[in-house]
C-alpha cells in the first residue's frame, strides 16, 4: 500500500476563494525543471472521504468539496500551513474501503 497525504475543504474555498491555481502550476513548472515525476493532484469532490473512517471528517466539511492529494507529506504540511482552513491527513491505499485514492465522485458534464 502507498501512504496518501491531503488537504480537504470545500471547493468553492480551494478553487474559487484562494488563489490555489497559481501555487499548483509553480509546483508542476518546478517538477519539470527538474524531471520529477508529478506526486500531486488536486481532486474535486474525492471519493475516498466516502471510506467509513473519514464519516466525521465528511461531515465536518462543507460539500461540496475538494481535495489535493501527494504522496509528499512536505508539500502538504506546506499547504495546510498556507491555506489555514483546511483538514489535514493521511490514507493507505489501495484497501478495502479506498479503492482508487484519487478517484472522484464529480460526473463528467
Amino acid at each position: 500500500m502507498t501512504t496518501y497525504y491531503y488537504v480537504l475543504a470545500s471547493q468553492r474555498f480551494l478553487i474559487e476563494e484562494e488563489p490555489l491555481d497559481e501555487v499548483l502550476r509553480e509546483r508542476r513548472r518546478n517538477y519539470e525543471e527538474k524531471n520529477k515525476e508529478i506526486d500531486f493532484w488536486l481532486i474535486k469532490q474525492p471519493a475516498f472521504i466516502e471510506a467509513p473512517e473519514f464519516a466525521e471528517i465528511k461531515a465536518k466539511c462543507p460539500q461540496p468539496c475538494a481535495a489535493i492529494i501527494s504522496l509528499n507529506s512536505e508539500f502538504i504540511t506546506w499547504l495546510k500551513l498556507r491555506l489555514e482552513y483546511v483538514v489535514k491527513g493521511e490514507f493507505e491505499a489501495p484497501s478495502a474501503s479506498i479503492a482508487d485514492p484519487l478517484g472522484s465522485l464529480e460526473t463528467a458534464s
